[in-house]
């Protein structure tokens, strides 16, 4: 195939591309979960890195020993205040594909730490990959990058007028099989400066990722991840609020992270050496 198009052939447009760009960084990025044995609680998670300085850390910025990756679940707050929880294991995120197409976690809500006023909870990805390895298989999943993590100006021009905007997330679907799926709506800015998703979401689809294109020059924009979709609360414009990365990277801050929910130690947290 041509990288590209003919004379003929039209242009992919923004949207498409947006989206083309969405799956090809964070496909295998979102988990699908739900309250274990019921059919209730159903949300989405999805794995996050954040780069942070290393503990020998030098003058500003630097780090005597590189950076270290911290990586996470993350999730709204409300749908992991249960006590048993069930995971959908995606074949393509483990390797080999595991025999068991459920994940059942017991004292599920002791393992997220909420961060506080956000309405978002973040899960230490140590927890699966020891799972994992426990079964004897790997994780093979994608990661929403610090890159992709949306800042601060990168959300700035959004406001009163509708930004086209995705959520990826696992919708219930007929049968209950949480099949991964592209939302379309828009992120709306409301008057108390919160950014919003302008309309109704599948169910399945709280805790999800939520992306928005930002344009840099005609024909060129960046992908980024605005923040999660939370559960709607029946405010206008839009019923469900987004918790943005810029916040969350702020109540990330090692120095002043909550401990977590089941009062162990930060020192929970997996990391890894950036390559």
């Amino acid at each position: 195939m041509s990288p590209h198009p003919s004379p003929t052939s039209p242009l992919p447009s923004f949207q498409d591309g947006s989206i083309d760009a969405m799956l090809g960084h964070a496909a295998r990025a979102t988990l699908p979960y739900k309250r274990a044995n019921r059919d209730e609680g159903h949300a989405t998670a999805f794995w996050f890195n954040e780069l942070i300085p290393s503990e020998g850390a030098a003058g500003e910025g630097a780090a005597t020993d590189g950076e270290v990756v911290r990586r996470y679940l993350v999730t709204a707050a409300e749908p992991t205040r249960v006590d048993l929880a069930e995971i959908t294991l995606r074949p393509e995120l483990c390797d080999p594909a595991p025999s068991a197409a459920r994940l059942v976690m017991t004292g599920f809500a002791d393992g997220w730490t909420p961060l506080p006023g956000l309405g978002v909870a973040v899960l230490p990805a140590s927890v699966l990959h020891t799972y994992a390895d426990r079964k004897g298989w790997s994780w093979r999943t994608d990661e929403i990058t610090d890159g992709v993590a949306a800042r601060a100006e990168d959300l700035a021009g959004i406001g009163t007028d509708p930004v086209r905007a995705y959520v990826l997330g696992h919708d219930t679907g007929e049968g209950g099989e949480r099949e991964q799926a592209v939302v379309v709506g828009v992120l709306v800015r409301a008057g108390d400066g919160s950014i919003r998703w302008g309309g109704e979401l599948p169910q399945g689809c709280v805790g999800a990722p939520v992306f928005t294109s930002v344009i840099l020059k005609k024909n060129q924009f960046k992908l980024v991840c605005a923040g999660v979709a939370l559960p709607a609360d029946g405010r206008s414009p839009g019923h469900h609020p987004v918790a943005t990365f810029d916040r969350i990277r702020t109540a990330l801050n090692p120095d002043a992270h909550p401990e977590p929910a089941g009062g162990g130690s930060t020192r929970r947290w997996w990391r890894r050496r950036a390559r």
